[in-house]
């Protein structure tokens, strides 16, 4: 295999499907293949993920294994059972640097064991926009000052646990009310306001010593009018230039509508290396085919001159660099690994005295998931039945789809708590509380993500996350009140 070749291989990121290693997948590795990202689909447990990992390792020592363990509702590690962890919206609230530098520490050791190389977190977006569908409780908070600080904070830890952080989504997906991974959002701000705004955490999380950032697939006008931020020299040009960052640039999912749609993943794999994107992440199910086409793409577009080679070799030796200090990170690196943190209602929003519930009908209406977030357990619901029963002696536990039957609600003779993710946000949500509020005034109206101060049916207790450690403090705090 041929230089070139060998270099365009080593920025590809795929993903796959399974709990092993296809064997299309190994020898894509053994031909160079930069990193590979893994998803819920490949986790069953911790010892099937390190002999995974082994796999992948094996078949290309370098390789950088890829995946997003944000913590709270993004979890690869613990989709079956939710995370400890909290999210960063309620490390946020906290407010306590060293709180989430120790999460991070945590998440990182949890990775480090797994034989994971590169944490697609922290997420530095500012969420300035409520009604934010795909960033919400995933972001700090919507104050730059303060998202900076515990990005550094997040990121200190991470690295300091031997895993590299990866601060997204560049320049700052926190002001939009569309999700990338289905359609092109754009930010409308100004120049001033994106530098005051959304560019602060990724100085800090630079400052930091990230050793990697991802791109995100919005359009930002005030900067290029013609390309989303990952396809654009210009924007990514600020990471190099005003920052002096020189660690590898990550494109988000070129799988992503916002990124492929009407051009397709090989073109969208040409424009961001030309960009200024080092290593390529191309989604989730993946095949050889895929990167055979993408491959011919990048040699194409180098032969025809549209590609410097140079700028292929030079997003290679980034990977290779990530590569490097990952196994410093490593080396470096405490043994002990920290047990997460016992979360308590310090992160919530609290309105008002919270009642005593006896034998309470726990109710989730369910509502579509987050795509960053994927397919995993939330809220108050079966799979913490026993951890409910030992709180709420008598509790029944229901989940109610979409078009809501209320009956059960409605009907209860006791108590009620509702809960819900994103309940000012989601048409459908909204109605549905406003509906128990008029009948149950007394339920209690529990939101788990990221509330909207505009809305009209105002929730009792903000959860900031549906994960499984923080749901234990919800249910410490709602237990409290029976004592």
């Amino acid at each position: 295999m041929n230089p070139l070749t060998r270099a365009v291989n080593a920025t590809l990121m795929p993903g796959f499907v399974g709990p092993l290693l296809p064997d299309w997948l190994a020898a894509e590795l053994a031909d160079g293949l930069g990193s590979v990202c893994l998803f819920a689909t490949n986790i069953v447990d911790s010892e099937q993920t390190r002999a995974l990992c082994d796999a992948i390792h094996a078949a290309n020592p370098a390789a950088l294994i890829a995946t997003d363990e944000e913590g709270g509702d993004v979890t690869r590690l613990h989709h079956l059972t939710g995370s400890p962890y909290p999210s960063m919206a309620y490390l946020g609230r906290v407010d306590d640097e060293g709180l989430t530098e120790r999460v991070g520490a945590g998440i990182g050791a949890e990775l480090a064991a797994a034989g994971i190389d590169l944490d697609l977190a922290p997420d530095a977006d500012v969420n300035s926009n409520p009604r934010n569908p795909v960033i919400g409780v995933r972001s700090f908070g919507a104050d730059p000052a303060l998202v900076a600080r515990h990005v550094a904070a997040y990121t200190r830890g991470l690295q300091g646990a031997g895993v590299a952080a990866c601060a997204k989504h560049f320049p700052g997906h926190g002001d939009t009310a569309t999700d990338s991974h289905l359609a092109l959002p754009t930010i409308t701000v100004d120049p001033g306001t994106l530098t005051a705004r959304e560019l602060v955490p990724f100085g800090a999380a630079v400052q930091a010593g990230t050793l990697a950032v991802m791109t995100s697939h919005i359009m930002v006008p005030t900067l290029d009018t013609e390309l989303p931020a990952t396809l654009s020299a210009p924007i990514l040009g600020l990471l190099r230039d005003r920052f002096g960052f020189t660690g590898a640039i990550v494109s988000d999912a070129l799988d992503m509508a916002g990124a492929s749609a009407g051009r397709g993943l090989a073109e969208a794999a040409v424009l961001a290396l030309a960009a200024g994107c080092d290593l390529l992440c191309i989604g989730t199910d993946n095949t050889a085919e895929q990167l055979a086409e993408i491959r011919a793409a990048v040699l194409a577009a180098v032969a025809s001159g549209r590609l410097p080679q140079q700028r292929v070799f030079e997003a290679a030796e980034r990977v290779a660099t990530l590569s490097r200090g990952v196994a410093a990170l490593r080396a470096a690196a405490p043994s002990e690994r920290p047990e997460p943190p016992e979360l308590t209602a310090a992160g919530f929003t609290i309105v008002g005295p919270l009642p005593a519930l006896a034998a309470p009908l726990l109710v989730r209406l369910d509502s579509p998931d987050n795509i960053a977030a994927g397919d995993t357990v939330w809220g108050l619901a079966d799979h913490l039945a026993d951890e409910i029963s030992a709180a709420f002696p008598g509790a029944t536990i229901t989940t109610l789809h979409r078009p809501f039957d209320l009956t059960p609600v409605l009907q209860s003779e006791g108590p009620v708590v509702v809960q819900g993710r994103d309940l000012s946000r989601v048409p459908q949500l909204t109605a549905a509380v406003a509906d128990i509020r008029a009948a149950r005034p007394d339920a209690l109206i529990v939101e788990l993500g990221w509330p909207d101060p505009s809305a009209k049916v105002r929730p009792d207790v903000i959860t900031y996350c549906g994960g499984r450690g923080t749901m234990l403090a919800l249910l410490r705090a709602l237990a409290e009140r029976r004592r």
